[in-house]
This record gives structure tokens, sequence and C-alpha cells, in this order.
């Protein structure tokens, strides 16, 4: 697939810039890729070794950093925020760095 082709099928123009097209589902709207029936109870990406940089450096984008009303709301959607292992501020730096958002 040309990368004319993939941003063509796979993604969409927003006022914040071009994005991953997403798909209604029983949680809201879903990332194209993100497939919940694979595995029953889990939502699982299905191009997660080659997920853009979007992804990647989810959660920490500048929008999302702001502010803590901002971190905590985030985390209300997505059960990995403030879990595991603590990223040293160096490397949300350079994380953020990849995706202004």
């Amino acid at each position: 697939m040309s990368p004319e082709e993939f941003i063509r099928d796979y993604t969409k123009e927003t006022l914040l810039g071009r994005s991953l097209k997403e798909k209604p589902s029983p949680a809201g709207l879903d990332c194209i890729f993100l497939d919940r029936e694979k595995i029953p109870g889990k939502a699982v990406c299905g191009v997660y070794e080659d997920r853009p940089e979007q992804c990647r450096t989810w959660p920490f984008w500048k929008s999302i950093i702001q502010s803590r009303r901002h971190w905590d709301a985030a985390s209300r959607g997505c059960p990995g925020i403030n879990t595991g292992t603590l990223i040293p501020p160096e490397q949300i730096r350079i994380l953020r760095g990849k995706v202004d958002r």
C-alpha cells in the first residue's frame, strides 16, 4: 500500500491536523485499527508494532499534559494512565516533541 493510499483510506483531516479514522463502538468512537472482537473483553491494537507516532506518544500529548485537569480527564478513559512504570520527565519531553497535539 502506498502512503497516499493509506492516508486516503485510513486517515481524516481534523481541526488539529490529520488523524486516524474512527469507527463507532459500544464504548464510543474507536480507532479504525482497534479490535474489540479478537480477544473478548479486551481492546487490541491491530497495528501495535507499526502504530504511528500519534499512538506511540499517548498520553504525553501537549493537550493532555498541559494541566492536571486534562491529565485526570484523559485518565478516566484510559485505564493505563497512572499505572505501571513511572516515565522520567526527560523521556516525556522526547516523546512529546515527536507529536505536538
